[in-house]
């Protein structure tokens, strides 16, 4: 999950006119439409939230930090909540980066979506640098999971509680997670991060599972699974990382309707869309038109409750 682009403003324009296209039929809505209406007023009007990912490093920027703190209404941290950030050495935890990001997030009134609890990239050595045993390796996960939670419960909107758990066929990812414990992990993880903080909705999250295919296929089946069992499961997020050379994913408003049919919310939680360089007037207003049949999608299905974009600059 690098950063391999980020949205540029300019786009904010595509994304504008597909949130003010239902807008506009709402005589009442149109009554509020006297200042330029933000992102968020946009979405909020539709009953969803527009958010964006930021990183600590990006907070220094003032111009940067004015359209973060304005434009949107859920921020994402991009690394600061991550499991080499918060606990570095085993037993010894660091909120410094993730309460940065809390912390801007209430001084402008916004919402977190918390980003990441149990994810196979990122880990802090002293957890990739040996064998664990089943046990051994459960209760840690057990206690990293509920002390992050519990440091930020009550402070937080949602959780992405397990990241990218399968591969491109439908098969799990071969994790230290996985091949420990099996992919019962998954089911823990919610349970634990559940019992830490009870209000908070708790999401499995992962790229290329926006169209009906093998993987998204894995995570309905799987969600349909834990649903029956009682797990508590809340979302699916779709990070929607496109690219215009691979194609847009024409099922996505089928997909999201389908998870919705569980029972289950859905949120576009790390939009991008990439394009090969150089960048021409056709692939920019494709680029723009990709933003904007994301936008109509989710705001086709009920239950798809937000976007948040994978930052943006003021380029």
């Amino acid at each position: 999950m690098s950063r391999t682009s980020r949205t540029r403003l300019r786009l904010v324009g595509a994304l504008t006119g597909a949130l003010l296209a239902v807008v506009a039929a709402d005589p009442a809505a149109q009554a509020h439409c006297d200042d330029p209406p933000t992102l968020a007023d946009l979405a909020q009007r539709h009953g969803r939230y527009f958010g964006s990912a930021t990183d600590n490093p990006e907070l220094t920027d003032t111009a940067y930090t004015k359209i973060l703190g304005s434009e949107f209404d859920m921020i994402t941290p991009g690394n600061g909540m991550k499991w080499y950030a918060t606990e570095p050495q085993q037993g010894v935890f660091d909120w410094t980066a993730g309460d940065a990001i809390v912390d801007l997030a209430r001084a402008h009134h916004q919402k977190v979506r918390a980003h990441t609890l149990v994810w196979h990239s990122q880990l802090p050595g002293w957890l990739t640098g040996k064998e664990w045993t089943a046990d051994a390796l459960r209760a840690v996960l057990k206690k990293h999971i509920q002390t992050e939670v519990r440091h930020y419960r009550g402070k937080v909107y949602s959780w992405d509680v397990v990241n990218e758990a399968f591969n491109e066929d439908g098969t799990y990812r071969e994790t230290v997670f996985y091949k420990t414990l099996g992919p019962g992990y998954i089911a823990d993880a919610l349970r634990w991060a559940h019992q830490a903080d009870p209000k908070a909705k708790l999401y499995l999250n992962d790229y290329n599972i926006e169209a009906v295919g093998p993987k998204s296929d894995a995570y309905y089946g799987l969600a349909k699974e834990l649903k029956a069992q009682g797990v508590p499961l809340d979302g699916v997020g779709l990070q929607a990382h496109l690219a215009l050379q691979y194609g847009y994913p024409t099922t996505l408003e089928d997909n999201l309707r389908r998870f919705a049919r569980l029972g289950l919310d859905t949120a576009l939680t790390e939009v991008d869309v990439r394009m090969l360089l150089p960048a021409t007037e056709e692939k920019l207003a494709q680029q723009a038109d990709w933003y904007r049949d994301m936008t109509e999608a989710c705001l086709a299905v009920r239950r798809c409750v937000g976007i948040t974009i994978w930052d943006h600059n003021v380029g």
